[in-house]
């Protein structure tokens, strides 16, 4: 108590010291113990007020965060959902590709002979022309 008492009146006098260099009056409101309880009560309230509203910000950031996560697990959910579907209707639809592709195959009439070409051919000769 001695020591907070002792910080107190030393605030005092800087502050009375500040306020004489600035040509202003003297009175301190910390001079009247009953005022500085007001003042004391003032800053106390000010710096509840300020944290509860941090503590507000901080609650809405962290619900925010949650449905953000919450979200990104049913986009994550859908699209396995989607990319199980897709390989359902892809298995379920083999036997018809294969059976296309098998027709497909046994229609062709015989087998074309690949001309064995080379990678450059000379260019045609142009027989040249008189007027």
């Amino acid at each position: 108590m001695m020591l907070t008492e002792h910080k107190r009146l030393l605030k005092v006098k800087e502050r009375k010291k500040q306020l004489k260099k600035e040509g202003k009056p003297t009175n301190v409101e910390e001079d009247d113990p009953e005022l500085f309880k007001q003042a004391v009560y003032k800053q106390t309230m000010k710096l509840f007020a300020e944290l509860e509203i941090k503590r507000k910000e901080r609650e809405a950031k962290e619900m925010h965060e949650r449905k953000r996560q919450r979200e990104e697990e049913i986009e994550a959910q859908e699209k396995a959902k989607r990319e199980r579907e897709w390989q359902k209707n892809f298995e379920e639809s083999r036997d018809g590709r294969v059976d296309s592709w098998r027709n497909f195959q046994a229609n062709t009439k015989g087998k074309k002979e690949k001309k064995n070409r080379t990678f450059l051919r000379p260019p045609k000769v142009k027989m040249e022309q008189r007027e």
